[in-house]
């Protein structure tokens, strides 16, 4: 009998939020900014060389693509980590005093970057703080969005310096992130709500002369043990889980000057035209519309980042798909 269902991790634990949280990230030699934020705009389809080691090397291909939204992202701040027994804790942070404010962040510290320097010895780590605009982009989100992103390199004293050059200034994408670099994109699967176990679990029907019951699953167990085992498929909630989707290709970064060149003819489906830098994926992206997506650069790239050569990107309007 083949077997039927998941073989994934179970019970799934439903998405307390819509900002995933990233418990890895890439090591690099030199500081850099690890992580973006973006906004799952659609898909479209797109020509281009393959430049794989597949039989159709060298031709062109048509590839499903999916374009993310980036909102204006700032940081504003850094927080130090010192290590207690164990475990790892914030111990100080330092606001860029204007941006701090913008947030009506209340408790300012009055420390600067310099004096964190001078005691670098005591702190384990840091990250930078930072925020991203999403009203500028037009898609009823207004909320800003707060999160955090290691740095890389091998000190802190690198660490803090380069956080200083970045405190109170914008992140553009262009500088983070190129056309083939491969990145992970985590975020969280469209809800599908209440579903029986035949949608949940891809069990099959009971025959006609069942227990009355067509749609279930019988018997629900094994006389002993005296109770219902998790790994009997049930009705329960589906979907709007916490997924990431490891190397995924970057077709192309671009700006909102040009951004005409990847929106279908009435906008996309449920987002609209776009309005900020964008990214072209190879793929599909977890989510729906306006699904928020964290992008970091991959653990374990594929190797060597190539510029693709993008021969076509289709435009026809996806309204009636």
């Amino acid at each position: 009998m083949s077997h039927r269902g998941s073989l994934e991790f179970w019970p799934h634990r439903r998405a307390q939020r819509l900002l995933p949280r990233v418990r890895s990230w890439a090591v690099t030699a030199e500081p850099s900014v690890s992580s973006l934020i973006a906004f799952k705009a659609g898909m479209t389809h797109i020509g281009m060389i393959d430049d794989s080691q597949s039989p159709t090397k060298g031709q062109e291909i048509m590839r499903a693509a999916t374009v993310a939204v980036f909102p204006k992202m700032f940081v504003y701040g850094a927080r130090l980590y010192s290590k207690k027994y164990l475990y790892t804790q914030p111990a100080a942070e330092i606001y860029d005093t204007a941006l701090a404010q913008r947030l009506g962040i209340r408790k300012i510290k009055t420390g600067s970057l310099e004096e964190a320097k001078k005691n670098a010895g005591v702190y384990s780590d840091v990250k930078a703080l930072a925020f991203a605009d999403p009203k500028p982009l037009g898609i009823g989100i207004k909320k800003v969005i707060r999160f955090e992103f290691p740095v890389g390199g091998k000190d802190i004293t690198s660490k803090l310096t380069f956080i200083e050059k970045l405190l109170g200034k914008e992140i553009k994408p262009s500088e983070v992130l190129g056309n083939g670099d491969f990145v992970d994109v985590t975020g969280v699967s469209k809800g599908k709500g209440w579903e029986g176990p035949i949608h949940r679990f891809g069990a099959s029907r009971q025959y006609h002369k069942a227990t009355g019951k067509i749609r279930h699953i019988s018997p629900l167990g094994a006389f002993s043990p005296g109770k219902v085992l998790f790994s009997v498929p049930q009705a329960g909630h589906m979907g709007f889980n916490y997924r990431t989707e490891l190397n995924k290709r970057v077709l192309k970064v671009g700006t909102p000057q040009d951004a005409a060149s990847v929106t279908p003819n009435g906008g996309f489906l449920g987002f609209g035209t776009i309005k900020g830098d964008y990214l072209l994926l190879d793929g599909s992206v977890v989510g729906p519309a306006k699904r928020l997506l964290r992008i970091r650069k991959a653990l374990r790239p594929h190797g060597k980042p190539v510029a693709p050569k993008i021969t076509y990107i289709s435009l026809e309007s996806k309204q009636g798909a």
